[in-house]
């Protein structure tokens, strides 16, 4: 396997997590006071928003997840 698909199984990675963190940790919906955004989490902590938009539910964030960075737009700065 190489390593482009072995990226593509596990699914895409935090930008700014690696950038700012040095970690590679998986993009997930995440939820905060405002709504839901595409973020990752360490340790069950929340560790980086990685989406500008929020989403009033859980559903519509998934999709953009799905659907991938044409459905979203990825911060530019933590």
């Amino acid at each position: 396997m190489t390593d482009q698909r072995r990226t593509l199984v596990q699914g895409p990675k935090g930008q700014l997590a690696r950038e700012y963190g040095g970690v590679s940790l998986p993009l997930e919906v995440m939820q905060s006071a405002r709504g839901f955004y595409l973020g990752t989490s360490q340790d069950g902590m929340p560790y980086s928003r990685e989406s500008n938009e929020y989403w009033a539910t859980s559903v519509q964030a998934e999709k953009a997840l799905a659907a991938g960075e044409d459905a979203w737009t990825q911060r530019d700065h933590p």
